[in-house]
């Protein structure tokens, strides 16, 4: 195990009817003017956004409102909220949303602040120094951004999807209440579970030995995931099963898993480039690129990829071909994608693989490498969406 520093201050308030409580949460943390930053019409229409605005009101904590935020957040709604949070003194911000939503606050957060541009932060590796505090309440169980740093958004010119990360922009309260993501259609549901399942996955392929407890972590998020999102697909409003898919979001993503141990991110990179060009979910396109990239990658570590198919998909060991093992488990990962409801090719998710040298190009390794488990060229990179375009069960 590696050595590690790990700090996540944010407080989880969890449970029913938990968004009664923002506002004196607010307070708590600084709050006295508050921009709330939501999404579409269904925060609107559910009533969770007048609960929220009671909630401030009994308080005593003042709010404007800015709304719209789209999958794959704009670069564009962001300089708006930067400049609607200076014209009102706003100190704090409060996103009522998805992983989108939450990301597209971090961009404001970090912006007012700054004296440049917001986007001078995402994928260049510039330092976070001063951001506004950030509350969430979560209405999908997805991106995990309720618990972490990072944020990811687009830029409209060009359609660059690139990232930001640091531990200024940890919400310093995130609201879960699993009753929130009970009227999500299931192929919203399937694609946070996808992107549940991927954050893991990008912690769990390490280079870094003798990591059992974070590995064995990671397994029992996979395997909930593996239970628990069937039961939703069938019955939206199980709150139970909604209950333990919304932790497992907020404990893949925050990083304890991650501790101690190299880890990847070639899959969500990659799958970036596909959400930016073709506007995406980024779950589905994760369910798309991830088993892809496992194909490519897995004879660089084939114990680990049977470590995963029998702790996690209750494959049998084969002990004469370790290989078929681990292929087998490549193979039922892909089928439980498409069993709830993922698409599994690039001709599922909209994609076109003649744009296949567009996305390498966007994806911007030129003549190096990325990657932490395999470090790939663009050769690798074009090979992993040719098996993307044309994968099967």
């Amino acid at each position: 195990m590696d050595n590690f520093s790990f700090y996540s201050p944010t407080e989880f308030v969890f449970g029913k009817g938990q968004e009664n409580n923002c506002g004196a949460l607010v307070k708590k943390y600084g709050g006295s003017r508050v921009l709330i930053h939501y999404g579409g019409g269904s925060a609107v229409r559910s009533g969770l956004l007048d609960r929220v605005k009671a909630s401030l009101d009994a308080a005593g904590v003042t709010y404007v409102t800015l709304g719209g935020v789209q999958p794959n957040p704009r670069d564009t709604l962001i300089y708006k909220g930067i400049e609607l949070c200076r014209k009102e003194n706003v100190d704090f911000i409060l996103s009522v949303g998805g992983g989108s939503c939450i990301d597209s606050s971090k961009g404001i957060a970090l912006g007012v602040p700054y004296d440049g541009d917001f986007w001078d932060f995402y994928g260049t590796g510039k330092p976070v120094e001063k951001a506004l505090p950030i509350g969430t309440v979560l209405t999908i169980a997805a991106a995990g951004s309720e618990g972490s740093g990072a944020s990811v958004v687009t830029k409209e010119e060009g359609m660059l999807k690139r990232d930001v990360g640091s531990d200024m922009l940890r919400p310093r309260f995130s609201v879960l209440n699993p009753e929130l993501t009970q009227t999500l259609p299931p192929y919203q549901t399937a694609c946070g579970a996808t992107d549940i399942m991927a954050h893991v996955f990008e912690r769990y392929f390490t280079n870094t030995p003798e990591v059992e407890i974070t590995d064995r972590l990671c397994e029992a998020i996979l395997i909930t995931m593996v239970k628990e999102t069937p039961r939703v697909i069938e019955n939206p409003d199980n709150y139970e099963a909604r209950a333990n898919i919304m932790w497992a979001g907020t404990v893949a993503h925050n990083d304890i898993v991650g501790v101690g141990r190299s880890q990847d991110w070639n899959s969500h990179g990659l799958e970036h480039e596909l959400s930016g060009l073709y506007d995406v979910a980024h779950g589905a396109g994760l369910a798309v690129v991830m088993p892809a990239w496992m194909e490519f990658v897995y004879k660089h570590n084939i114990n680990r990829f049977c470590q995963m198919a029998t702790r996690v998909f209750g494959c049998q060991m084969n002990f004469e071909n370790p290989e078929a093992t681990a292929l087998q488990g490549i193979k039922c990962f892909r089928k439980f994608l498409h069993e709830i409801g993922m698409p599994i090719n690039f001709e599922e998710l909209g994609a076109k693989a003649e744009d296949i040298p567009v996305l390498v190009e966007k994806l911007g390794i030129g003549d190096g490498t990325r990657g932490g488990f395999v470090s790939l060229t663009a050769a690798d990179v074009t090979e992993i969406y040719t098996i993307a375009s044309k994968a099967t069960l």
